[in-house]
């Protein structure tokens, strides 16, 4: 009887953490008058990009020149973006599943990747709306807190290293003529320096102590309120390192999966490369190359998707190339509209569906009370 009592006081334990758990998933308040700011903003934005400019510029009639455009380049173009998006889902195995018993499949890895994707596009949050999205999920399957965090680090350390290393190269080639293309220093040197100092930065992070936090802690005691203060300071570089070790690791682990972040990249680069060829010549890959990131920095603006700053930011590097304007504006708005829509729709879905496998993974868990143990796993012999 008092077994009976023991085991059914941990259910009811891991029933409360659950519940308690499930009351953080990501939520963004929405009111009438936020609902209708984002959709007049929405419209707003694709009325001036597809209508307005293109006027501006003398380009008119966008919408009908967009339809006029090779069929199959832009069919090849969405095809593209396809396997960007099993790029992406491919690398979220490599980095976050890495066990046999992780209740974290193939249907759930999309299903957590395209909702994250979709609120990334959808909110003006730089991306923390999918980060926050993505690492709700991994808890909710039983992965620990410090782990996720270190895995979400490594993740997009592997991601933004092909960013920042194709802007280094790309730019250095581009700025000293070894690489086709004429571009000022400006906008060929310029970002490769700034793509340098963001490696340096992100490899001095690995320099970091594995144990900093342990050391402070024995500091902090003997240091009073001044060693709690830098303890907390440290607490996120100290994580940051960790991820970023664990980035070098998977690495080092040669994981194919790893593959999955230049064919993010790579395709996603692709789509813009099958726009220019749908409406004209295309200028050398490698300017393509710079734009593509350069215009990228967009995302980092307070705006859904980066909606008109990555346009904006694309068209004019193309313009600084000395690329046609008018070819460059429907290159860029052709490849937004299969970059920025596509998985829109696929990612509301996808969001129900994790909703439903989340509500799956509490009732297993509670179940048998033991069972969450076996979700840990899926962190793999890579440790945080």
């Amino acid at each position: 009887m008092r077994d009976e009592l023991a085991q059914q006081n941990e259910i009811n334990a891991v029933d409360e953490q659950m519940r308690a758990a499930d009351e953080q998933m990501p939520r963004v308040p929405v009111t009438r008058r936020s609902a209708v700011a984002f959709g007049v903003f929405v419209l707003s934005a694709v009325a001036f990009l597809y209508f307005v400019l293109p006027k501006l510029a003398g380009l008119s009639g966008t919408a009908h020149r967009i339809e006029r455009g090779d069929t199959w380049w832009i069919a090849i173009g969405v095809v593209l973006e396809i396997c960007s998006f099993a790029g992406y889902v491919v690398l979220f195995r490599a980095v976050f599943v890495r066990g046999q018993h992780s209740p974290i499949g193939w249907s759930e890895s999309y299903q957590i990747t395209m909702a994250g994707l979709a609120a990334t596009r959808l909110f003006a949050a730089a991306g923390a709306g999918g980060v926050a999205l993505t690492a709700w999920a991994l808890r909710r399957s039983g992965m620990e807190p410090r782990l996720v965090a270190c895995r979400m680090v490594a993740f997009m350390v592997l991601l933004y290293v092909i960013y920042t290393g194709t802007v280094l190269l790309d730019g250095i080639g581009l700025g000293t003529g070894l690489l086709p293309g004429e571009g000022s220093f400006a906008i060929t040197i310029v970002p490769a320096a700034i793509a340098a100092m963001i490696s340096l930065l992100i490899g001095a992070m690995a320099l970091l102590p594995g144990d900093i936090e342990r050391r402070l802690a024995k500091w902090e005691a003997r240091s009073g309120r001044l060693g709690h203060w830098v303890t907390v300071g440290v607490t996120v570089p100290a994580m940051a390192a960790s991820g970023v070790r664990t980035a070098i690791e998977l690495i080092r682990s040669r994981d194919p999966g790893l593959l999955g972040a230049p064919a993010w990249w790579g395709f996603d680069i692709c789509v813009l490369w099958a726009c220019f060829h749908a409406f004209g010549t295309p200028p050398p890959f490698t300017v393509i190359l710079m734009c593509y990131f350069v215009g990228m920095v967009g995302n980092l603006l307070p705006l859904p998707g980066g909606l008109g700053g990555v346009e904006g930011g694309m068209i004019g590097a193309f313009a600084a190339f000395g690329v046609d304007f008018n070819l460059a504006v429907l290159a860029v708005l052709s490849y937004r509209a299969i970059s920025f829509w596509l998985p829109t729709l696929p990612g509301a879905v996808a969001y129900f569906q994790l909703r439903r496998t989340v509500a799956r993974w509490r009732s297993e868990q509670v179940a048998p009370a033991g069972s969450s143990g076996n979700a840990i796993e899926a962190a793999g012999p890579l440790h945080a």
